[in-house]
């Protein structure tokens, strides 16, 4: 009879992330290459775990098509070299792919099914713009089951500032600033780099390595900020500045029970408490992560000011201001993407659950003082995502 195991987050890498378009650094990288060059890292840095024993490998994608296709988790499974009875699938839930990818493995070894599990994502937005091929039933417009706005995610984040009118374009670019001010720092102390996997690169110029995101300004100002278009309205507030880009970049993260991390001989970075999807008015998405939040909350047994870390996603700086707005924390409160975030560092859809966790499992070593911490994001398409974790550097861990 299967019964309920505990779930460890082992470990996890990505590749640098790299601009979207022809002068990107990826432009000329397939994407399955990018999600095994992670997965390889992956492995390199677990020697102690024999390959044979990944029970699943899921890798998601938003745009399932061309070198993102082909059931990718069984493709980059054999591209990277595992055992060929280690099987795969792929997953597609938007931006949320990777912390799905994560949370259906962590499921699956908390039945008692498996073991051992890789999980990640892999988003080439350059190759594979968001959108790009699909076909929108037509009832979805001509029935109003969702405004024109929900299939632009630009959009539904003006649709927040209207909403909650003290979420002002002054908040969103201070925010946005401080992203960028705080992705800066991190790599300056060489934080950020101890979970990148290079990645080796083609361009007219020759052969290169890519070993650092493409994507921050650190050079950013709140002047710079204020004057840039708001392509999504006239006169809105929602710019490039104080949104995440379009980028291509791949994510992997290693699970196992308690058991097989014994066994093993894995380490423990964080253990599962609880997760939790939910679905919000597609006009709306970026609300998303405050009902999945409450929702991971309650089947914890936990309430917000449990939480003593904060990775969010930033989309766009107003979805996560409307986030803090809801449970009451400050705009810059320390406890929140204590290294900055997606406006900084770029949101290649669906890889980006899985960054959130590397860092928060990085500030969990930093920081044996708290206990619990958490991943969340909106989602495409009216969704939220959360993740809490538990930190067993802390002097509680295990204890009822």
């Amino acid at each position: 009879m299967a019964h309920s195991a505990d779930v460890f987050f082992v470990d996890g890498v990505r590749t640098p992330f790299g601009r979207a378009g022809e002068k990107g650094m990826f432009w000329n990288t397939r994407a399955d290459d990018l999600v095994v060059k992670a997965m390889t890292g992956l492995l390199e840095r677990n020697p102690s775990l024999p390959t044979d024993r990944i029970d699943d490998v899921a890798i998601a994608a938003t745009t399932q098509t061309g070198d993102q296709g082909l059931t990718l988790g069984r493709t980059a499974a054999l591209l990277a070299g595992l055992p060929k009875s280690v099987p795969g699938f792929s997953i597609d839930r938007m931006c949320a792919g990777a912390m799905t990818s994560v949370s259906m493995m962590a499921a699956s070894i908390g039945f008692g099914a498996y073991d051992v599990a890789i999980a990640g994502g892999v988003e080439h937005m350059g190759r594979h713009p968001m959108g790009s091929g699909v076909d929108p039933n037509p009832r979805f417009l001509a029935e109003r089951l969702v405004s024109e706005d929900a299939l632009v995610m630009g959009a539904t984040a003006e649709r927040i500032h209207d909403r909650f009118p003290q979420l002002t374009k002054e908040r969103s670019d201070r925010f946005a600033l401080g992203s960028q001010q705080k992705v800066a720092a991190a790599y300056a102390a060489g934080k950020i780099q101890q979970d990148l996997v290079p990645v080796a690169i083609r361009s007219e110029s020759g052969w290169g390595l890519a070993t650092r995101d493409e994507a921050p300004r650190p050079e950013t100002t709140m002047e710079g900020l204020a004057g840039l278009k708001t392509p999504f309205r006239p006169h809105g507030r929602v710019t490039a500045g104080n949104a995440s880009g379009l980028n291509d970049g791949a994510t992997a993260a290693l699970l196992a029970s308690g058991d097989a991390v014994k066994e093993l001989g894995l380490q423990k970075k964080m253990r599962l408490v609880s997760f939790a999807f939910v679905g919000v008015e597609p006009e709306i998405m970026g609300i998303g992560p405050v009902p999945s939040t409450e929702k991971a909350l309650r089947k914890a047994g936990l309430s917000i000011t449990d939480i003593g870390l904060f990775e969010l996603n930033e989309a766009f700086a107003v979805q996560v201001l409307s986030f803090l707005d809801h449970f009451g924390i400050d705009d810059d409160d320390p406890r929140v993407n204590p290294w900055g975030g997606a406006i900084a560092i770029g949101h290649p859809l669906a890889s980006s659950g899985v960054r959130l966790m590397n860092q928060l499992a990085r500030h969990f070593e930093e920081r044996p003082d708290v206990r619990y911490g958490l991943t969340a994001m909106c989602i495409g398409l009216g969704q939220g995502g959360t993740v809490i974790w538990e930190n067993p550097h802390h002097k509680k861990f295990g204890k009822a």
